[in-house]
């Protein structure tokens, strides 16, 4: 129970969200926690109505504050919001997400009760449309990053990065906010820095070399996820806007890797290695008959590995689809073949575009010479 209440500042960086802005600052606006002083909304130049929403809603509620991001990228609005609010928590939300009614209630709670330095929920998957249903189940599942413990939604405890992410404001401030650098992962590099914040904190600088490398890689205290802390986020909905997504992904995760090498997680260079590996292999048959056979055996395994995976997750989640995961029409409930074939494509999609992400930012980082994004 909370006996004191911190004044929390919501932070919501957002472009072109006119369909989704007003549902999401509504359900903030009614929550019961005394003491939501500010949602602070920096947008980075919509053009689809969306300020004109936000000005309406800070007409109803003065707490309603909109700020220009003329960087337009979700770092920089966030550091705008840092620069300008006046909350003692800083609550970072998404503008394609439904939040449980007691969201910020709980996500102060732990922040109260936890001694990490950033708190949140794990991430759950919901949508409207099939597609969007496909790349939900996807995401639960293993090759779609499904096994992390910030996807667990029964897990509490510490993990590597988690979504979208509670801190004290003078926590964030320690660490100069969020990495202008990062255009995409700048939450889990920001999260890198954080346990860094945290080793410092602690005097762990003084332990030998190799603790201090095993307690990063651990990230033991400063992330914590709590299964209390209840968020659906809602992925891509079309295939474009997938392979964009994760293409950016891919080099975000080069980014962190290089400025990283020792803490950044190894999940994020596992794409890149796996499809580099099997291109390597490709070529190498090109030139030694005996592989080919090898390698057709090869494209075929991992095909029917993508199927049976989008299989097996469908069928773990059938029957708490509609309650979980389904927030469409009741009546359009998309058919578990159609899910399975959604899911099938949005792990192709996501494996393959997050490897030329990774590939394409370390060609330029390497070949071209050109740093940063």
């Amino acid at each position: 129970m909370i006996v004191n209440f911190p004044s929390v500042s919501l932070a919501i960086p957002i472009y072109n969200e006119a369909d989704c802005i007003e549902k999401v600052v509504r359900s903030f606006l009614k929550t019961s926690y005394p003491n939501l002083i500010e949602v602070m909304i920096a947008d980075g130049g919509s053009t689809d109505g969306t300020q004109n929403i936000i000005q309406s809603l800070s007409k109803e509620d003065s707490r309603v504050q909109l700020l220009h991001n003329s960087q337009k990228i979700q770092s920089a609005g966030l550091n705008l919001i840092l620069q300008h609010c006046t909350g003692d928590i800083f609550l970072r939300a998404d503008a394609h997400s439904d939040y449980a009614s007691d969201y910020i209630e709980k996500c102060v709670e732990v922040v109260l009760e936890s001694k990490a330095l950033n708190i949140g929920g794990a991430t759950r998957f919901a949508a409207k449309t099939p597609f969007q249903a496909g790349v939900a189940l996807a995401s639960k599942s293993v090759l779609g990053g499904g096994s992390v413990k910030h996807r667990n939604p029964d897990y509490d405890g510490y993990a590597d990065t988690l979504f979208p992410g509670c801190f004290w404001k003078k926590t964030l401030q320690a660490v100069s906010g969020y990495s202008t650098n990062a255009i995409t992962n700048e939450d889990a590099e920001l999260n890198l820095r954080l346990q860094k914040l945290f080793v410092d904190m602690n005097q762990i600088q003084n332990q030998d070399a190799e603790f201090q490398h095993n307690l990063m890689g651990k990230t033991y205290g400063a992330v914590y996820v709590s299964s209390k802390i209840k968020v659906w986020y809602y992925p891509r909905n079309t295939w474009k806007s997938l392979l964009i997504q994760y293409f950016k992904y891919g080099r975000g995760r080069y980014l962190t890797t290089v400025k990283y090498p020792k803490s950044a997680p190894i999940r994020g260079k596992l794409p890149f290695l796996a499809i580099s590996g099997i291109t390597i292999i490709v070529i190498i048959s090109c030139f030694v008959q005996f592989l080919q056979l090898f390698i057709k055996l090869l494209m075929i395994v991992i095909f029917l590995s993508m199927i049976i995976e989008g299989l097996r997750v469908n069928w773990k989640f059938r029957k708490n689809f509609n309650q979980e995961v389904w927030r469409g029409d009741k009546n359009q409930v998309p058919s578990f073949l159609s899910c399975w074939f959604y899911s099938v494509v949005a792990l192709q999609t996501m494996l393959i575009a997050h490897f030329g992400g990774y590939a394409y930012q370390k060609f330029r980082q390497n070949i071209l010479k050109i740093n940063g994004w």
